[in-house]
Parts: structure tokens; sequence; C-alpha cells
């Protein structure tokens, strides 16, 4: 199918009823509103076994509306985008709104803090044209190209494929943000994304699986050559487990994972953890809670970086801020609501693309594990959990032993427990190997005194 005159992006006339609906709120009643109006395209090509398996191509519209009226706040959506029935629409929306009890902390965002530099979506270029030419051939070649199943014996050692998974997906996204204020911001982008997932079987016919994927808002810097060899290699070398003794051990986290060890952190900084009491950072404003070693950084302004924003959703311009630095908690993430619930100054509702800064001068991964010496690498997290209020975690991983800054055999089937706070104090060190297909740069981290039940 020839899906290259499909129109991806949004038109005029869709931008124009966005408009129109906007305009006719306000004439049915609301006085305030806001709109956003978003449209995507993705093809998407399913493999197995070095053959396609599916093809698949979906095309979504959608328009939502957060209605202010009387002093009540309501939020709809819908997708079918017709004027008669958007309007319709509109008014059984405001008629809605007004049985809602009153809540005087719902506003738009002060008009001061709104962007100013997002008119045509692709300021930050992030938008590939290639995905307009991309012709269905291409796909299949780019899927297929790296797949090792039609030469699987020149990786077999001991060890069999059994089976290899993959999908590859180019997709645009385009979104238009308007409020009665006189906002009109738009956000253009594109992404190509591949992964493989592949299984392997030992000599006592043992399966052992693993992946690897890259993403990038280009298709010439997606790498997608040896993406499925990468799943194949990460999954044979699970291959031969030992168990290893309980106890405190030092924990290197690969890059590929890392970000599973910030999240928490970031969610706790979020209005909504913090406003319900739910976060083991409240109260953490200002405050030295982390070692002076660590510093993270919100940057959604980077030029053709994935997770680049020039606005949140609800308009408000995004800038580079600490959030934390030499160990200083300096910024929650507070849309208006929460920040007037809360009687704080509102900054942005989350962060868009964390950057954590590399400690101790290690450059990859492998540089790092000679530093250390011996460690457990953590490759991958298989379950578990973690307590927002308190910060306590429970995580199983997998990965290997480390002696002498070389993998000695694999690991699995073990549990790494603490709490966040008492964790992050103990960072010693990190790589500088952050992977830019992510929207949290965090690179592999080495912490001490990790509390391991085997």
């Amino acid at each position: 199918m020839n899906t290259n005159n499909l129109e991806a992006t949004l038109q005029e006339s869709e931008m124009a009823l966005a408009r129109h609906c906007m305009d006719y709120a306000l004439r049915q009643g609301a006085q305030k509103v806001r709109i956003t109006l978003t449209k995507s395209l993705m093809n998407l090509t399913g493999l197995l076994n070095g053959e396609v398996d599916k093809v698949a191509l979906a095309l979504d519209r959608s328009l939502q509306l957060q209605l202010f009226a009387d002093g009540r706040f309501g939020s709809f959506s819908s997708n079918q985008l017709e004027q008669e029935g958007l309007e319709r629409f509109i008014r059984e929306a405001i008629g809605t709104v007004r049985m809602l009890e009153p809540d005087p902390d719902r506003d738009l965002p002060a008009a001061e803090r709104l962007v100013k530099n997002a008119a045509s979506g692709k300021e930050l270029a992030l938008y590939d044209p290639a995905c307009e030419t991309l012709s269905a051939e291409r796909r299949r070649e780019i899927s297929l190209s790296s797949m090792m199943w039609p030469r699987k014996a020149a990786l077999e050692k001991g060890w069999k494929l059994i089976s290899e998974e993959g999908e590859y997906s180019d997709s645009v996204f385009d979104s238009l943000t308007l409020d009665s204020q006189g906002l009109e911001a738009r956000h253009t982008e594109t992404s190509f994304e591949i992964g493989y997932e592949s299984t392997v079987e030992d000599g006592s016919g043992n399966h052992f699986s693993s992946y690897w994927w890259d993403a990038s808002p280009t298709l010439e810097q997606l790498k997608w050559q040896d993406c499925a060899e990468k799943a194949c290699t990460r999954a044979a070398a699970q291959i031969g487990p030992r168990s290893i003794a309980s106890g405190k051990y030092m924990l290197v986290v690969d890059s590929e994972c890392a970000s599973k060890l910030v999240s928490p952190v970031l969610n706790a900084l979020g209005g909504s953890s913090l406003q319900q009491k739910n976060s083991f950072l409240l109260d953490s404003l200002g405050k030295r809670l982390f070692p002076e070693s660590l510093t993270l950084w919100d940057r959604p302004l980077a030029q053709g970086q994935t997770g680049s924003r020039l606005f949140d959703s609800e308009g408000v311009a995004t800038r580079e801020m600490p959030v934390i630095e030499k160990g200083v908690v300096k910024s929650y993430f507070l849309n208006t609501y929460m920040a007037r619930k809360m009687q704080l100054s509102p900054t942005i509702e989350d962060c868009t693309r964390a950057v954590l800064s590399p400690v101790g001068g290690s450059k990859t991964l492998e540089e790092l594990l000679s530093r250390v010496q011996e460690c457990i690498l953590v490759t991958g997290f298989n379950g578990g959990n973690s307590n927002s209020a308190t910060g306590n975690f429970s995580y199983g991983v997998e990965g290997f032993l480390v002696r002498n800054g070389k993998r000695v055999h694999p690991v699995r089937e073990i549990l790494i427990t603490g709490d966040f706070l008492h964790l992050w104090n103990n960072l010693v060190a990190t790589a500088d190997d952050a992977r830019p297909c992510m929207s949290r740069l965090i690179p592999s981290l080495a912490f001490k005194d990790v509390d391991v039940s085997a």
C-alpha cells in the first residue's frame, strides 16, 4: 500500500476547525478554553524468523477540549472531527461542566508563561521529511536487513537461535495547542524505531531471551544495521547462569536500563505525588538530599534530539533548568492546578528531557567496570516495585558477576532492595554512555553497598 499521499501532518482546514471550536465554546458560555488537536500516522512492519509477519498502518486524529465555565472545569475529547458534530459535542460538554462542583484552583496558566516561538512546530528540527517519501519496499528492506535468522549459523556456538521477532516503525506526530488567551503553539515530530527480541537454546534445552532497539527523530541517525545481532548476542550471553551469595555488592546498572532508578525520583518531584503527600521527596525543595556529585538537568531545547519540546501540555514554555544540582533539589514539576493547590509557584508539568551529568571520568561501561573491579552488572530488570511515599524498592534483576573488571558469568533471579535516598547517596561513579534514543539520558551507574538477595 502506498501511504505517501496520506496527509500525515495537520492541514490548514483541520487547524481552522480547532480555532472555530474555541470561538464557539466561548460563544456558548465558557469563560476560558484550551484546545489540543493531535494527529498521528504510523507505519509498522512486524517480523518473525526472517520474514515479514505483519504490516500495519494507523492514522489517528483527536481533539481535546478543556473548559472553564462558572468556576468549574471539565476535560473532554472526541475523534469525530466534523463541525456540526463538534458544535453539538461542545454544547453538551459545557452543560456537563456546569453540573460539576466549583474548583477555584483550576485556571489557564499566566499568559506571560506561554510559549512564544512554536509557530511552525518544526523549530527543534524533530521532523524528517524522509517520512513523506519512504516506500513500502524501503521499509521492508530496513526491517529485514539486520535480521540474524538467515545467517544464524554464523553466530551459533554451542547454542542455537530458536526464534527472532522484530518491529520497524516510522511515525509522524503533529499537535496544535490553542487557548483563549491567544496561545497558538504547534509541535511536529517524526520517529523512526526498530527493535528485535531473540530467544536462544543451550545444549540442555534451556531458553534465554534478550532484546535490542534504537530510535531517532531522523531516519539517517537510526542505527538499525546491527540491532538484531546485538539482541542475539545479548541472549546468548545469558547462557550458563550461576548463583551467588546474598550480601552487599557494588552494583553497576547498564545505561540501557539505568532510567529505571531515575524515574521514581522524578515522579516523587511531580505535583500530583507532592500534593497528595505520596512522595518520599516531600518538602525537599532547596535541601541537599543527594550526594554533591549528583547533578540532573532538564534540557528540553536540544535541536534534533529525542524528547525535546518547546512547551508542555498547558502551552507553558519549557526551559533548561537544574532538577538536582550538586545534590540539592532545585525544582518541583507543578502545573498551574497543582501549584495553586499547594500555594507554590508553577513550573512545567513534567521533566521533558532528563540529563544526568557524568561522575568520575569513565567514558564507557567497560572503563567503569575496570574502575570498580568487582560488582554485579545489571543489564535488565524483571519485576518488582517501589513505594512512592517511602522510597523503598525491591526489584528483580539479571546481569553478570564481574571480577577484575571482567564478566565472569551470568546471574539471574536475584533481588535488590533498599530505599532511593540511600541508594543515590551511595553513587560512586558513572560512565558517559547515555543512549541518545531515550528521553532520559542516564549513563551507566555504579552504587556501593547495595543489598542483594540471591
